[in-house]
């Protein structure tokens, strides 16, 4: 009879020191779940790696045994891109160290990290570097993807401020890329996501960033199309101390929203100001309010930059259903503005969302060609996201996304920001990255012949 593959990695690997978990472990539901409960996948293993030496061994386990391989940090992403069937789950959360250095202003973050640790640790220190919205979103996904949230506008993307990065390739070499050191490597994993070898480490850059001014503004969904349309002529010339990106959505039924509002629709901003000066904060949103009705909620308040960063959280547990579109978008028409504010009227379930983040600002000061991020001249990120914790309400909150998403992509720039997509194909994944697609596939040849790193918004390699 033969062995299992978690039979077999514990019979080879012998020098690993993390946890090997197959399908006969106690431990092994939760070791394969992920965020989004739409997924349901049963690895061969699960390898619970304890450092760098022991990715190694998983990747070379998985590459020499032909198995497929997944990588997975937080475990976030909308299609499951972090576990697989019958193959090989590099699990990197046991690598947690964090180490600020106030003084150079850089923190060294693990693989294993997610940004609400991150947060918290440089906090301390009046410091910050951007990342998501959630934050038990994992480093690595959302970093490999370009990393958009609430400091874009004033300090760039996620990987405009990573210095370097610490990987082990598809066949078990440690390399360090950065500015200096495999700039190939370098430039491909700022954006390219996780086609390029597995991040055990990232160095990232600081800025001084503690109290500010942070909380939504809603409006009646049926003003939708007014509030869209007001938003979208105010941000481009906002200060870009001031993030503030568009929602959908229905008021959480739980403090701190007044109870009258429970579960109402609502077209809204969440605003995201980089400074403590509450004055200063209201000067600068005062022309979008100025121009719109007066609102349901206007509740931005001081607070230190952790606390907006995990105010989706509680909204946004582990095990919801979830059902993902994404775009760029250069304009939004007038044409387009009917369409969305349909769809915000039409939400499935309470849950259920649409965000539109701001591109501009610091995202614009690199060119398209800078990093494999492409998308440096698009303005917005629309993401269609149908959510509900019921398994029953999977396939409606599924064709509300997709008919969200196929009335607004005519009026799209074509891609998407690959961490809010699900699994597409190769089409749109190469319309992701444009005229980086080909760079991209050089340094896979290049890097990962084989294309053992395929779980993900797979760029395939040149000439393969």
């Amino acid at each position: 009879m033969s062995m299992t593959p978690a039979q077999a990695a514990r019979q080879e690997l012998t020098g690993f020191t993390g946890q090997l978990v197959g399908p006969d472990d106690s431990g092994y539901d939760e070791a394969r779940a992920v965020y989004n409960a739409m997924i349901d996948r049963r690895p061969a293993l699960v390898a619970r790696c304890g450092d760098a030496k022991d990715v190694s061994h998983a990747v070379g386990f998985a590459r020499d045994h032909g198995l497929p391989l997944a990588v997975r940090g937080g475990g976030h992403h909308g299609a499951g891109l972090g576990t697989c069937d019958d193959g090989v789950v590099v699990d990197l959360s046991p690598l947690k160290d964090i180490e600020v250095d106030p003084r150079a202003r850089t923190v060294r973050v693990g693989g294993g990290c997610v940004w609400g640790e991150v947060d918290r640790a440089t906090h301390e220190h009046g410091l910050a570097t951007p990342s998501g919205i959630i934050s038990t979103t994992g480093v690595g996904g959302l970093t490999l993807g370009g990393g958009l949230g609430h400091l874009s506008r004033k300090c760039g993307l996620t990987i405009d401020n990573l210095l370097e990065a610490e990987l082990v390739l598809a066949d078990g070499a440690h390399v360090r890329a950065s500015a200096d050191e495999n700039t190939d490597l370098y430039w491909a994993i700022r954006g390219g996501g996780g086609n390029f070898g597995v991040v055990t480490s990232f160095l990232f850059r600081l800025h001084e960033v503690s109290t500010v001014v942070a909380g939504p503004t809603f409006w009646p969904v049926e003003l939708g199309a007014e509030v869209l349309t007001a938003y979208r002529d105010f941000i481009p010339h906002a200060p870009r101390d001031l993030n503030a990106f568009f929602l959908f959505g229905s008021v959480p039924p739980a403090p701190p929203f007044p109870e009258e509002l429970h579960l109402r629709k609502i077209a809204g901003v969440v605003w995201y100001y980089a400074g403590e000066d509450t004055d200063a904060a209201a000067r600068v949103m005062a022309p979008l309010l100025d121009a719109l009705p007066t609102p349901l909620l206007h509740a931005p308040a001081p607070m230190p930059h952790p606390a907006i960063q995990s105010a989706f959280d509680g909204l946004y547990p582990p095990g919801d259903q979830w059902y993902w579109r994404a775009d760029f978008v250069n304009d939004i028409p007038g044409d387009a503005i009917g369409p969305h504010a349909k769809f915000g009227a039409e939400l499935p379930t309470w849950k259920s969302t649409m965000h539109l983040y701001p591109i501009d600002g610091a995202v614009h000061d690199l060119a398209p060609t800078d990093t494999a991020w492409s998308y440096r001249d698009a303005r917005w990120a629309s993401v269609y996201a149908g959510v509900d914790s019921d398994p029953a309400n999977a396939e409606a909150i599924k064709h509300w996304t997709v008919d969200y998403f196929d009335a607004l992509h005519p009026f799209s720039a074509g891609g998407a920001y690959v961490n809010m997509m699900m699994d597409e194909g190769q089409e749109r994944v190469r319309a992701s990255y444009r005229d980086n697609y080909a760079r991209l596939a050089r340094v896979k040849a290049d890097r990962d012949p084989g294309n053992l790193f395929r779980l993900n918004q797979n760029i395939q390699p040149a000439g393969g």
